[in-house]
């Protein structure tokens, strides 16, 4: 080796050095720039495909702003969903993203995160009965219960004098705020055919007392179908089911199908829906289901991610309802995003096209 090739090899080494150090600066700025916090996302269950769909969608929403994300499933169990929170309260998350099981049974887990400065942000569902809940992302659940009676009122032609038809009314799960929107949404465009006598409820079970489906269970919707068509329907044909849920109205399809209903000689009635999961958008296409109501699960996700990076960041976070949710204890700041109507006419513009399933997923 020579004195003259050591300047050489010295420069070499320092833009080795340089090349090293830009890359660890690149790391770290990388590092940095996907290290913003842990977020807690707690989620009711998987037995829902839609819960799946969000879940998956929060998670990559956090990501894409820099945040890692806890996503915990409670599978409808609340003592299990409590102690999920918990145990994200102990590892400290920046900020709670929950949609409850029971919107009443949170109060004193959330006392837990106020006290440890845990922002907490309702998801989907309104957590009720607690000032300890900063703001609620959802969609507009009184438009989506308007959608599903509107679905029955065109499908059965009675805007234009058609009827009397018989209907018999189904509701979500009573610990669900959003059930209660959802019928009531639903109520306020069918009851005035009802008192007009153009629907009948033969059972005459109406209101979320007597109509709700604990869990949204679909065996449960099923049950309670098989006991209406054999109580009420010996002779009398059924025209038109309001079923809140997916999962519920092909739990309501199947008791009809057992009941001769769904063939040539006895067409389905006239059944809603809600979520476009895919069992229903494929009942849809097969001219089974009539239609169900289309959430964007992508969109709730983004809402949420964009909320959430505003609060940590100091921003006031875009709401466009502040007076619609009172949780019995706070009206709680709210973004409402717009549901979508789906039916035969065009599930594959908005599901397909949009994006949302592969028409493969569908066919």
């Amino acid at each position: 080796m020579t004195k003259a090739m050591l300047p050489r090899r010295g420069a070499l080494g320092l833009l080795t050095s340089l090349v090293a150090a830009i890359g660890l600066a690149g790391t770290a700025t990388q590092v940095l720039a996907q290290d913003k916090g842990l977020i807690g996302i707690a989620m009711p269950t998987k037995s829902s495909a839609r819960w799946i769909a969000d879940g998956d969608n929060m998670v990559k929403a956090f990501k894409d702003k820099g945040y890692k994300a806890d996503l915990q499933y409670a599978e409808d169990d609340i003592p299990n969903q409590l102690a999920q929170i918990e145990n994200l309260i102990t590892k400290k998350v920046k900020v709670l993203v929950i949609a409850s099981i029971d919107g009443s049974a949170l109060s004193s887990v959330l006392q837990k995160a106020a006290a440890a400065n845990i922002k907490v942000v309702g998801y989907d569902r309104l957590i009720k009965g607690t000032k300890n809940i900063d703001y609620y992302v959802t969609f507009d659940n009184f438009q989506v219960g308007v959608m599903q009676g509107q679905s029955l009122i065109d499908k059965l032609g009675l805007a234009q004098g058609k009827g009397p038809f018989n209907i018999e009314l189904f509701g979500g799960s009573p610990d669900d705020n959003n059930a209660t929107f959802f019928y009531d949404g639903a109520m306020s465009v069918l009851k005035p055919y009802i008192d007009s006598g153009k629907l009948v409820v033969r059972s005459k079970q109406m209101g979320m007392a007597k109509v709700g489906t604990l869990r949204w269970d679909a065996s449960a919707a099923q049950a309670r179908m098989d006991n209406l068509l054999s109580a009420f329907y010996g002779k009398e044909r059924l025209h038109a089911v309001l079923s809140p849920y997916d999962g519920m109205s092909i739990g309501i399809l199947s008791s009809l199908k057992g009941a001769g209903y769904c063939s040539k000689s006895l067409p389905c009635p006239v059944v809603s829906g809600q979520d476009a999961e895919i069992p229903s958008v494929k009942s849809i296409i097969k001219g089974e289901q009539a239609s169900t109501v289309f959430k964007d699960t992508r969109a709730l996700a983004t809402a949420a991610a964009g909320l959430v990076d505003d609060m940590l960041s100091g921003k006031q976070p875009a709401v466009n309802d502040t007076k619609t949710y009172n949780n019995g204890v706070k009206v709680v700041p709210s973004i409402l995003l717009k549901p979508v109507s789906v039916d035969a006419t065009n599930w594959k513009p908005v599901l397909v096209d949009g994006g949302y399933y592969k028409e493969s997923q569908v066919r």
